[in-house]
């Protein structure tokens, strides 16, 4: 992992509303993938779409267990 490509974002967990820092790594390129919130321990549904062409994040995407994403 390099820390380069390292973003942290302030996103809302879709279940209990609280705010917390997400650590992105755009290294990994567009992908699927679960985060707990810190609070609440929901499973939370991310979706990462980075620019293949500049390598920075161009969408962040977040969900419930059971939305469809």
């Amino acid at each position: 992992m390099n820390e380069e490509q390292l973003e942290s974002r302030e996103v809302h967990c879709p279940y209990c509303d609280t705010p917390f820092d997400l650590l992105v790594d755009l290294s990994q390129g567009s992908q699927a993938t679960w985060e707990d919130c810190p609070r609440c321990c929901a499973p939370i549904q991310l979706r990462i779409e980075v620019s293949p062409v500049s390598g920075e994040l161009d969408a962040l995407t977040l969900g419930r267990d059971d939305d469809v994403l």
